[in-house]
């Protein structure tokens, strides 16, 4: 008996043909929550995006198997949502309609659609920017848009594509407080990769890391913070602990470690 929202059983995924095909991921288990945070580093390569395309059911593992609010993933499903790196917002539309598009794509669009928009809109800090254009907004404002289309089904699990990485450093860091702030009024169970370690600390219920390529989840580390979380919070030694824990896997050796630290600890959490 499986428990929880999102059920990882030994899974693979292997890019063409087994011959002379490219393994991403290899015997990965997973249990997610109905409304808990997680988030997946790793190595770049290590197959953090793969695993969000299998739970997704945009691609189907070559082995083992997926399963979502207790029934296995044979394809895209509507109770599971999903924003990328970019926003890719409809140019020619304005705000309201770019979050009611996934409505009106499979015909679920009708009374009380633009209501739930506004409100979505509101709560990720764009009330009154519903009839602006793509153009007229910043990057951190066409992202929260994508989010906010990304929950207009009001799927049981958004999965989130490293979806800060194109964002300066104080954009960042304000999109990460709408996004605690819309999951806090919208619980859900929730799947974000990031490269930035502070990052995923800061974020999430529980941190999985990933090996390098075929990855395996080496590690899930359980974030013991109190809720709501400010910047003040990245001082605690329980905050600096779990950044150190996330760090030893992926840069391996203490030497290693100590080499990137600065790097990590000031670019990468700026990234």
């Amino acid at each position: 008996m499986t428990s929880g929202m999102v059920n990882v059983r030994s899974a693979s995924h292997c890019y063409g043909d087994d011959d002379d095909g490219i393994l991403a991921l290899s015997n990965v288990s997973l249990d997610i929550g109905e409304v808990e945070f997680v988030a997946v580093v790793g190595p770049s390569g290590c197959g953090k995006s793969t695993l969000l395309r299998l739970i997704a059911g945009l691609i189907l593992a070559s082995s083992g198997s997926v399963a979502v609010g207790g029934k296995r993933v044979t394809g895209p499903r509507s109770d599971v949502g999903l924003v990328f790196q970019a926003p890719t917002l409809l140019p020619w539309a304005n705000v309201l309609a770019n979050v009611i598009f996934p409505l009106k794509m499979v015909g679920e669009y009708g009374r009380g659609s633009d209501d739930h928009a506004r409100e979505l809109l509101a709560l990720a800090g764009l009330d009154g920017f519903e009839t602006r254009m793509p153009d007229q907004l910043s990057g951190g404002m066409q992202q929260r848009v994508a989010i906010c289309r990304g929950l207009i089904r009001e799927p049981k699990v958004l999965l989130m594509d490293e979806p800060f990485a194109a964002l300066d450093a104080l954009t960042r860091e304000e999109m990460g407080r709408h996004l605690l702030n819309l999951w806090t009024l919208k619980p859900k169970a929730i799947v974000f990769v990031t490269h930035s370690v502070p990052e995923a600390v800061m974020l999430s219920d529980r941190v999985v890391v990933m090996s390098a390529r075929p990855g395996r989840v080496i590690d899930e580390i359980p974030i013991d913070l109190p809720r709501p979380r400010t910047f003040e919070i990245e001082a605690s030694d329980e905050f600096q602990s779990a950044a150190k824990r996330i760090r030893g896997h992926i840069y391996g050796s203490s030497a290693a470690r100590q080499a990137s630290q600065a790097l990590v600890g000031g670019v990468a959490s700026n990234a």
